[in-house]
């Protein structure tokens, strides 16, 4: 049975026919893709520890997120709910947790051992209802839903206007005066629809290429 589009992951063949649509509707993505080349998948298991490292990764730069993940897995044998529990707060912020990721993880981690939320079911559900799902639990909001719905889930309509280096890349492409705002984002991106993620990973892959600013979301 076909899935509806906005159920499809995207694979390295409907990356490729995104990428040509975008580049047909937009000259600034054409030249991205003309100069860099096509960008990466940036593509991340569904599940837990994917979740749990995405809200370490809101408001600090993907390098501080991911030492700290790093030393998580360090302490940790295998990164389950379960065993992620068994940390308390002193040891969480030894590794490097502030208070608020601390009580963020553990809710989410309460979430799925109690079977409050179950990850795995997300994979069949469209975005409007895992967007629900997942913003119950407290310190998850949209660009955590984002994230893991471009990244875990490879939906390929999701754009995350919430993200930092989304909003500079956007801004010198197009050479605007001021960074655009969530909102504006949403609104000046609507024609690169149903490819709005790979427009995204296009974004990135020209931010990354001026390489001065720290990679930080919001």
């Amino acid at each position: 049975m076909t899935q509806t589009p906005e159920l499809e992951s995207l694979t390295e063949e409907s990356l490729t026919r995104g990428l040509m649509v975008l580049a047909n509707l937009d000259s600034d993505l054409a030249r991205i893709l003309e100069t860099l080349g096509t960008p990466p998948m940036w593509k991340r298991e569904p599940g837990f520890a994917t979740l749990l490292c995405i809200i370490l990764e809101q408001q600090v730069s993907v390098a501080a997120a991911k030492a700290v993940f790093n030393r998580l897995c360090g302490v940790v044998a295998t990164l389950t709910p379960e065993n992620f529990l068994m940390l308390d707060d002193v040891q969480l912020r030894g590794i490097g947790f502030s208070r608020q990721k601390v009580l963020y993880c553990r809710g989410l981690a309460n979430a799925i051992a109690t079977g409050q939320l179950e990850l795995s079911k997300l994979e069949k559900m469209d975005e409007t209802t895992i967007r629900t799902e997942l913003k119950r639990l407290k310190g998850i909001g949209d660009w955590t839903v984002d994230i893991y719905l471009l990244m875990a889930l490879q939906r390929p309509d999701v754009f995350p206007k919430g993200d930092l280096a989304i909003a500079i890349a956007f801004q010198k492409l197009k050479n605007l005066a001021t960074r655009p705002t969530p909102v504006q984002l949403e609104a000046m991106t609507q024609h690169w629809r149903p490819w709005r993620a790979v427009a995204a990973r296009l974004l990135w892959h020209y931010y990354l290429s001026n390489a001065n600013s720290p990679q930080t979301s919001t």
